[in-house]
This record gives structure tokens, C-alpha cells and sequence, in this order.
């Protein structure tokens, strides 16, 4: 009955299951109304955008016959940088036998990192001087972590 339907929080860890008329589906990124043509589905600010994986879920429904769905991301939106998923499974290694069981998706990182307000919003990406910048600073803050943490 929608016409909006947003996905506000969270990450490709995860997820829910829709079951209709095109199958079973498991979306991790995606808002469940992208299986109806009358809806506009919203990735919000709060979600940990993996645009490969978002991609790829895309991808998927295409391939089982579900219509390209309307999606917008917001431009506040985090992106999720491979580091991230990097930096998860270094700590998990790190920690051994007291870890705390991540998904090792780079959620935890992620969030980290948007907090500190050291990630990368979809708005930068079309700043090309100004994300220049910034991926020099982060580059030289998460080498120094790489280096004297995860060695």
C-alpha cells in the first residue's frame, strides 16, 4: 500500500526474507518494496552502503525476472570502503579467542568510522578535489593503524 518505502539503518550483515509471486528472496541492502512497480525504495543515511553488494542484490533480481525497481540512496549516505571489511577480519584475527563473533562485513568498522567522521558520504564522490583530499588523510590515518595494530 506504499508509495515510499525506506531502508534507514544496517548493513549487507543484515537482512530479511520476502517470499511473492517471483520467489524466495534473502535482501540484505535492499528496501522490500522493490518488488512493486508503484514504489519509490529509499536507501537512507543510516544504512552502511556496500555498492558492489548493492550491485549485485540489483543483479539478482533482474536475473529472476523482477522489474528494475525505483531506487534513490540519499546523498548522506556512508559507503562502505573495502578496508572496512579488511580492518573486521584483521580485528577478529587480532583478538582470537576473545572475539566477538563479527560477520566480518565491515559493519563494525563502518560505523566506526562514520561516527569519527572519517568515511565517505555518496555526496563526496562528486567532489572530485575535496575526495582527493580525503581519501590522502584517511590513507594516512589507516596505514598508521595497519602498521603499528594488524603488522
Amino acid at each position: 500500500e506504499a508509495d515510499i518505502i525506506v531502508r534507514f539503518q544496517g548493513g549487507s550483515n543484515a537482512g530479511h526474507t520476502i517470499i511473492n509471486e517471483y520467489g524466495k528472496f534473502a535482501l540484505h541492502l535492499l528496501p522490500s518494496g522493490v518488488f512493486y512497480k508503484h514504489t519509490t525504495n529509499v536507501i537512507g543515511n543510516g544504512v552502511a552502503l556496500n555498492i558492489p553488494y548493492l550491485m549485485k542484490e540489483i543483479q539478482s533480481l533482474a536475473e529472476r525476472g523482477v522489474p528494475m525497481p525505483k531506487i534513490k540512496i540519499s546523498d548522506r549516505t556512508q559507503i562502505l570502503m573495502p578496508y572496512h571489511i579488511l580492518f573486521d577480519q584483521y580485528e577478529e584475527e587480532r583478538l582470537g579467542g576473545k572475539s566477538f563473533g563479527s560477520t566480518k562485513a565491515g559493519i563494525a568498522p563502518f560505523y566506526s568510522d562514520k561516527y569519527a567522521k572519517i568515511g565517505f558520504q555518496v555526496s563526496e564522490l562528486f567532489d572530485t578535489e575535496g575526495l582527493k583530499n580525503k581519501i590522502a588523510g584517511i590513507c594516512e590515518m589507516k596505514n598508521v593503524i595497519l602498521e603499528h595494530l594488524y603488522h
